[in-house]
């Protein structure tokens, strides 16, 4: 609906008004009339109609340097490219913009994530985001971005922004990082949509293969992430003969014909890691140490504090919980991850196995006020009752 409006009115705030117009009008109306047939189809034609009162009342609006520039030439797959979502997104993620920004303003309009979601992905503080995608709003009207996809000359060196945005939205989506859902399926889904996409307009890409295989390969077990009675279940208690055989096999595919291609990408080397997940018939049998020679690669390919915490996590599932602790230690200093609450939840797990029930309390307590996901709450109470249970007992 953003995307479509924007189309017509060349500002982005503008849209963003209309858009919320339009969902008010929803709510005061449709409580007395129904939902209609098509809700999206109606919400864009109220923000659109909104928005050709607005510039029809505002002439002035036409005298103003416009802030995106339509395109209307670009040649290519008419389904992909014509897609309102699609030129939205290159838009935000135009190279005039800082990584950081193309990522964030494009989290808070494709998605329409909050600003603290996004701050929270981006692992700063709620204030820092709102400055930083009010200022990749304003180089966006100094700069006449422009509204469209770019065409074939310039998609190579604009894709890997856009890679990143997609990577972003499906992490985001998977785990939410607040309110009552573990996962939320209009970000997986909006994801893997746009990666499809990118991979129509760009198939000879080994980025855009190896993102696509690794979300088929990651939400092949979506499913299976909730057990009946609503409970969080971990990748070892999952059930296995529930995945998504289909997606494994269009991810492995994917990830083949991405591997082909050298030096591998990041997220090849994500999605060979999830493809030993995914091809291990149980959870004893997966193959720890190729998982951690594969987070070697990375962390040399892309140095992250997140891979760090991944790679010290598998060589506790590898090694056992002592050698993962003394792996996790040298992350308790990084100021990025001082907020990241699945540090502290991965040190109450390794302890709790070591059966440290001091210390392990203490970390799950304190992994509790770095989780605002109902789910994920529900799961570290529970584990936190557990270890204090052992706690008390002589």
């Amino acid at each position: 609906m953003l995307g479509a409006t924007a189309q017509l009115t060349r500002d982005l705030d503008l849209a963003e008004e209309c858009a919320q117009d339009a969902y008010a009008q929803a709510l005061e109306t449709w409580g007395e009339s129904g939902v209609p047939e098509r809700p999206g189809a109606w919400l864009t034609s109220i923000a659109r109609n909104r928005a050709r009162d607005v510039l029809r009342r505002e002439s002035v609006f036409r005298r103003k340097m416009p802030l995106l520039v339509a395109d209307e030439t670009v040649q290519g797959p008419e389904d992909a490219l014509n897609d309102d979502r699609l030129r939205l997104i290159f838009t935000c993620t135009h190279p005039a913009l800082s990584i950081e920004a193309r990522v964030a303003l494009t989290l808070r309009l494709v998605c329409g994530l909050s600003t603290p979601e996004v701050a929270r992905a981006f692992l700063v503080p709620p204030a820092t985001m709102a400055a930083r995608i009010t200022r990749a709003k304003k180089k966006i009207a100094a700069a006449r971005i422009p509204y469209r996809v770019p065409g074939p000359d310039q998609l190579e060196e604009r894709v890997t922004a856009v890679l990143e945005v997609v990577h972003l939205i499906f992490t985001t989506g998977h785990t939410a990082p607040l309110g009552t859902d573990l996962v939320r399926r209009d970000l997986t889904d909006s994801a893997i949509r746009l990666a499809r996409m990118l991979h129509l307009i760009m198939p000879t890409n080994g980025e855009t293969s190896a993102l696509l295989a690794l979300l088929l390969l990651i939400a092949s077990r979506q499913e299976t992430r909730m057990t009946a009675d609503g409970r969080m279940a971990l990748l070892s208690e999952q059930d296995r003969s529930r995945w998504d055989r289909q997606l494994i096999a269009e991810g492995r595919s994917l990830l083949t014909e991405a591997l082909l291609r050298r030096p591998p990408s990041r997220y090849a080397l994500q999605a060979a890691i999830a493809a030993l997940h995914a091809e291990a018939p149980s959870w004893s049998d997966t193959d720890w140490t190729e998982i951690v020679s594969i987070y070697d690669v990375l962390l040399r390919l892309w140095p992250s504090p997140v891979v760090e915490l991944n790679r010290a996590v598998a060589i506790g599932m590898r090694d056992g919980p002592g050698a993962g602790l003394d792996a996790l230690s040298p992350l308790l200093a990084d100021p990025a991850l001082a907020t990241y609450g699945y540090l502290s939840a991965a040190r109450a797990d390794f302890l709790r196995r070591l059966e440290n029930w001091p210390q392990a309390m203490a970390a799950y307590e304190e992994a509790l006020t770095l989780t605002d996901n109902e789910i994920e709450r529900a799961f570290l109470t529970e584990r936190l009752t557990e270890v204090a249970r052992n706690l008390r007992q002589p």
